[in-house]
């Protein structure tokens, strides 16, 4: 399957990395906890929309660019789940920053 997103949406593949936490005396705890707390924010853009229609009718083309590396806002968007890859569908708004 693949996934074209439609207008100002976004698709990521993000990946779920185990958060570690190390006490004062240097032993190092994973963390087990919910699927939520182990997210980790950061994504890579693999498929972008056309843009967001204006108001005039001008399309505004999206400034993401695939195989970027972004930092997005942790309660957005929808995640899915495709040949056991997981996804997350966004609006361009949503991203938060491009990490470099």
């Amino acid at each position: 399957m693949t996934l074209q997103p439609i207008g100002d949406n976004v698709v990521l593949k993000i990946t779920e990395k185990k958060k570690e936490e190390k006490t004062s005396s240097g032993l190092i705890l994973l963390n087990s906890g919910t699927q939520q707390s182990l997210r980790t924010d950061i994504g890579e853009v693999i498929a972008v929309g056309e843009g967001r229609m204006l108001n005039n009718g001008q399309l505004l083309p999206l400034t993401a660019k695939v195989g970027q590396e972004v930092l997005y806002n942790k309660y957005a968007g929808t995640e899915i789940v495709v040949d056991s890859e997981k996804y997350l569908i966004l609006k361009e708004t949503d991203l938060l920053a491009v990490v470099k």
